[in-house]
């Protein structure tokens, strides 16, 4: 079956951090708790904290039924999506139905702003892995970074980091992401690289932006950078922002969804927004094409407010400059 016959799943995908990757929807399109500048989805101006039960977990669990049948199994199962998977109040309960379905181990990706909340902890602890982020040493970078909702304070969202950690039975691999100019200094990351020693993750994850930002000002470092600064971290370190995507097989990277997107595009340029509605796609699993198209030469970014891609070389290209 295809991928439009599903709500809450898209994939499986390939995935620099966890190979290929089956993701699971569990918010709307940017129900976040932060506002984060460097979000590939766009600001949304507003953030939410209050948890609710956005999900239908009957219906996630049969869609992940159909699917696990219908086709070889991923390497991981990830809670991720749109927004802050945390935010869905049936976290817990979805983490332990689908660990009684299938032995695929089972992720969550998670800006890491909740997990300071008793509730949220309890939620993630049947997970396999998760994956939360920290990307800033400081409250001032925090606030300038990632502009979290007012009632997220830096020093909780650290404390929840640290306490979570040293309760998870699984793996924790943190998430650091570099900004030019706002984080890539030395004193930033050693101060990042500080907190990660209390913090205590089986590893941490050095990434940057590579992808168009909701903010124009946010922009990346180069990976031989991200690099030099890894050695600031003690343990395991990764730098992921330039490598290439793991292989994966023809029906996992959607090769029918990608010509399908350059068809799109060779007719005029458009937005993630428009090849998702226009392609009836899902959101998350545009983003993944695009990714390996961009990165293939096959479609190119123009320079604009909506973030628009093209195919060249019908159209003519200004590209952005983060200077």
């Amino acid at each position: 079956m295809g991928t439009t016959t599903y709500t809450y799943l898209y994939g499986p995908v390939p995935s620099h951090r966890l190979g290929r990757s089956l993701g699971i929807d569990l918010v709307p399109y940017k129900i976040c708790s932060y506002d984060c500048i460097y979000c590939q989805l766009g600001s949304i101006g507003s953030t939410i904290v209050t948890r609710k039960k956005y999900a239908d977990n009957d219906r996630i669990l049969e869609e992940l039924q159909r699917k696990l049948s219908d086709h070889s199994q991923p390497d991981f199962i990830s809670l991720a999506g749109s927004g802050e998977p945390t935010l869905h109040s049936g976290i817990g309960e979805l983490i332990r139905r689908i660990k009684m379905l299938t032995t695929v181990p089972l992720a969550v990706l998670t800006n890491g702003s909740l997990l300071w909340l008793p509730e949220v902890q309890e939620d993630l602890m049947a997970a396999d892995l998760v994956l939360p982020s920290l990307d800033a040493g400081d409250p001032t970078t925090f606030q300038q970074a990632n502009r979290p909702d007012s009632s997220i304070s830096f020093d909780q969202m650290v404390q929840g980091l640290i306490d979570f950690t040293g309760r998870f039975a699984g793996e924790v691999w943190l998430e650091v992401l570099l900004l030019a100019g706002i984080s890539d200094d030395e004193p930033s990351v050693r101060r990042i690289a500080k907190l990660v020693e209390r913090i205590k993750p089986a590893r941490v994850q050095l990434n940057t932006v590579y992808r168009p930002p909701a903010e124009s000002f946010a922009c990346g470092v180069t990976h031989g950078q991200l690099c030099h600064l890894s050695s600031l971290f003690s343990g395991l370190v990764d730098c992921i922002s330039d490598a290439p995507a793991p292989a994966a097989a023809t029906e996992s990277t959607g090769l029918s969804h990608q010509d399908e997107i350059i068809a799109f595009a060779r007719r005029r340029p458009c937005t993630i927004h428009d090849l998702s509605t226009g392609l009836n796609l899902h959101l998350n699993d545009v983003l993944k094409q695009v990714r390996l198209l961009t990165d293939s030469g096959s479609l190119i970014e123009i320079a604009g407010k909506r973030g628009y891609f093209g195919v060249p070389p019908a159209v003519d290209i200004l590209t952005k400059s983060c200077n």
